[in-house]
């Protein structure tokens, strides 16, 4: 009965310890990981968007590196540690190219709460040329009815 009682507390203790040590350290909390362009006229817009996050944690959040999935996508962020409770942005500006957008960006920081601190970012949308005004065909075949009338007469 006393060997189980010391084992039950040799339990919880261990199990307190680890909820206690795995709590330690900065949390980075994104209040989306995917930003979503929409359909986007190139021409129109600047592409540039940003990712908000909150180091949820107790200590310093660092964020040590931001990668893109490739060199149409520009990332940016803070190169200050954010405080614990306070937040922070990574920008990205993608170059508009037109077509479909699927683009990946890699945050690397010292966050505890991802694996080795990294963290996917995506991006999505379309963006489509601009379209070229043109008179309306109404007004060409009224233009042609009318100097067709004339040179009847």
């Amino acid at each position: 009965m006393k060997t189980t009682r010391t084992l039950l507390s040799l339990i919880l203790l261990l199990a307190v310890n680890v909820a206690v040590f795995a709590q330690k350290g900065p949390k980075i909390e994104f209040e989306s990981t995917t930003v979503d362009y929409g359909t986007v006229v190139k021409g129109e817009d600047s592409g540039l968007r940003k990712f908000t996050f909150t180091n949820t944690g107790d200590a310093p959040l660092i964020i040590n590196k931001v990668n893109s999935t490739c060199g149409c996508t520009i990332p940016s962020s803070p190169k200050e540690p954010i405080l614990p409770g306070k937040s922070g942005e990574i920008e990205v500006k993608y170059s508009m190219r037109p077509g479909p957008i699927r683009k990946t960006i890699t945050v690397e920081s010292n966050a505890i709460n991802y694996e080795e601190g990294r963290i996917a970012l995506n991006i999505r949308g379309l963006v489509e040329e601009k379209k070229e005004e043109t008179p309306a065909p109404e007004a060409e075949n009224k233009k042609v009815l009318i100097e067709g009338f004339q040179d009847k007469q």
